[in-house]
């Protein structure tokens, strides 16, 4: 079993910032990849950034640029820095966390974190 926790959640302003940690445990093997996705109200829950063990990234086409996604592979944490925060980024935003070889011998399993809540107001 692995466990994420999420932190750095809350409430800001449009065009605040906000640094999202998500710290990771249990028993943690080889880590595929970390990131971070997020749910509105009304809304599926959708990819907002990853980092893979090799460090290639991934960022949803609407946090390009403004959204930072960084991974500390001795600590096993991953970050996310929120910049120019906008009030359509409210969500509640779940760390991930994807480990295993998807082998026989190491299967592939992916876990979340309970989430936090960021609300960005007008």
């Amino acid at each position: 079993q692995v466990q994420l926790v999420e932190s750095g959640g809350g409430l800001v302003q449009a065009g605040g910032s906000l640094r999202l940690s998500c710290a990771a445990s249990g028993n943690i093997r080889t880590i595929n990849a970390m990131g971070w996705y997020r749910q509105a109200p009304g809304k599926q829950r959708e990819l907002v950034a990853a980092v893979t063990s090799g460090g290639t990234t991934n960022y949803a086409d609407s946090v390009k640029g403004r959204f930072t996604i960084s991974r500390d592979n001795a600590k096993n944490m991953v970050y996310l820095q929120m910049t120019s925060l906008k009030p359509e980024d409210t969500a509640v935003y779940y760390c991930n966390l994807e480990q295993g070889r998807g082998t026989a011998w190491d299967p592939a399993h992916t876990y979340w974190g309970q989430g936090t809540q960021v609300t960005v107001s007008s």
